[in-house]
């Protein structure tokens, strides 16, 4: 089986696939070919097309299946690829076999053969079996949202610590589909006691790919020895980690508060490696401020497994700022799976201040009705004056902030980063919160600090 490349990765391909095998040097060209050696053509490689395909449960809203497909268009967005046609069907729960019904199975494949699409996508993980049979009926590429996420994953990853991480879980992910790759040699497999070309291969795969993780779980293991000794010498230091969901601006604020260079770009999972730096505010109390991985719905479980090193950046802060993006429709929900991951990780009990962001992309509607803000410990299968089949109304930003002030009990802050709208509030309340952890952890603590280190305790 080939080894995968570490620097070369086409999007949304299989694990396994390279395209960066150099060519000999003492190749000679054809006669036919040299009379053209001297020309030039055009090399842009024509961008990959996809239909995307979702089987939500008959309780959800069309709202939110609308959401969770444009949520997957910009998921294929981001990995190079064009979505250029959608299917639904709502299901109690998926067919076994082909994930969709047989109906609707063909009309995807139809569609797929007269557009001549490059690949179907799933708003799902798919089972080995599920992948198999769909390959062998639709004939094109399928991609389930973890391959999709970890496809993103492994484009994004710069550092070696970050590079191995996803590595790990993409052959995670591959062992249990391995099957499906040595189908062709399924009718040459040997009776009782005579083992089949078939099968020695998928075995000598299998074996291939449990070495591979071993040595990268153990490579893993000595990075995050190196990791955890460099986190070691910041524990006289007040340490705050950003956090949310992807694409909320995480790093856009990293950069305004720390005066870093973080890559920030309109796109899911701009940043995938953690980067931390050193930030004095008006109150002269150093912290360090790092900018984690963003959460998404339905983070594939492998790779926050594999990610243990980086999300050790949030499980060890002090505080956590919470960057939720208030002009996308489901913030509230991107809200929750955020808190849900944070439980995940055992980090859900961490102190954290909350920053409404993009205030400037936010619109509220016009004739909005009162905003129903459930309290702490509230039922979440409470009845709620909304109905639930449509999207909630969009109050003014001023409504929402004393909701959630109320909700909170405390000061919540909205902002623009990109606009450095409201960023001395941002700045004020963290510079706030942050002095009134280190004269916690600080009793010594002089006002008008000179910005060096706190000694050890």
């Amino acid at each position: 089986m080939a080894k995968q490349s570490e620097n070369a990765h086409s999007s949304t391909r299989h694990i396994g696939a390279t395209d960066n095998t150099p060519a000999r040097r003492d190749t000679k060209l054809p006669k036919h070919l040299l009379k053209n050696a001297g020309k030039t053509y055009a090399t842009a490689k024509e961008v990959e097309t996809a239909v995307l395909v979702s089987v939500p449960p008959r309780r959800q809203t069309d709202a939110q299946t609308t959401e969770y497909l444009d949520e997957l268009a910009f998921l294929i967005e981001t990995a190079g690829a064009e979505a250029t046609k959608r299917f639904v069907q709502k299901l109690d729960k998926p067919d076994i076999r082909t994930y969709v019904g047989e109906g609707k199975l063909a009309e995807i494949k139809a569609w797929v053969k007269h557009e001549n699409t490059s690949m179907v996508v799933f708003d799902d993980d798919l089972s080995p079996s599920q992948l198999r049979n769909l390959e062998a009926e639709l004939l094109v590429k399928i991609v389930d949202r973890s391959l999709l996420i970890l496809d993103i994953f492994a484009l994004r990853a710069k550092s070696a610590t970050s590079r191995t991480q996803v590595e790990l879980a993409q052959y995670q992910y591959l062992l249990p589909r391995l099957t499906g790759l040595w189908t062709h040699l399924d009718k040459q497999r040997g009776g009782v006691g005579m083992k089949g070309p078939g099968e020695t291969e998928i075995e000598t795969d299998r074996r291939i790919v449990r070495d591979r993780i071993a040595f990268l779980k153990e490579k893993l293991e000595d990075l995050d020895k190196q990791a955890h000794t460099q986190r070691k010498t910041r524990t006289n230091s007040i340490r705050v980690a950003l956090v949310g969901y992807t694409n909320v601006g995480k790093s856009t604020i990293m950069n305004l508060l720390g005066k870093a260079e973080v890559f920030a770009e309109n796109k899911l999972f701009a940043t995938v490696d953690a980067t931390t730096r050193k930030v004095v505010l008006d109150n002269h109390v150093p912290f360090l401020l790092s900018d984690t991985v963003g959460f998404i719905r339905k983070l594939p479980t492998k790779l926050i497994e594999s990610f243990k090193s980086t999300l050790d950046e949030i499980r060890e802060a002090d505080l956590l700022i919470h960057v939720v993006d208030i002009s996308h429709p489901a913030f509230e929900e991107h809200i929750a799976v955020v808190n849900d991951t944070l439980r995940e990780i055992g980090a859900a009990d961490k102190p954290a201040l909350l920053v409404f962001n993009k205030i400037d992309q936010y619109q509220h509607d016009t004739d909005p009705a009162p905003v129903f803000a459930p309290e702490p410990g509230a039922e979440e299968d409470a009845e709620w004056p909304t109905d639930q089949n449509e999207p909630a109304p969009r109050p003014p930003l001023e409504q929402l902030q004393e909701t959630y002030m109320a909700r909170m009990h405390d000061p919540v802050v909205f902002i623009s980063a990109q606009n450095k709208e409201n960023i001395e509030a941002l700045r004020e309340l963290l510079a706030r919160r942050v002095g009134e952890l280190a004269a916690k952890r600080f009793p010594h603590f002089q006002a008008g600090y000179d910005g060096q280190e706190y000694p050890q305790e």
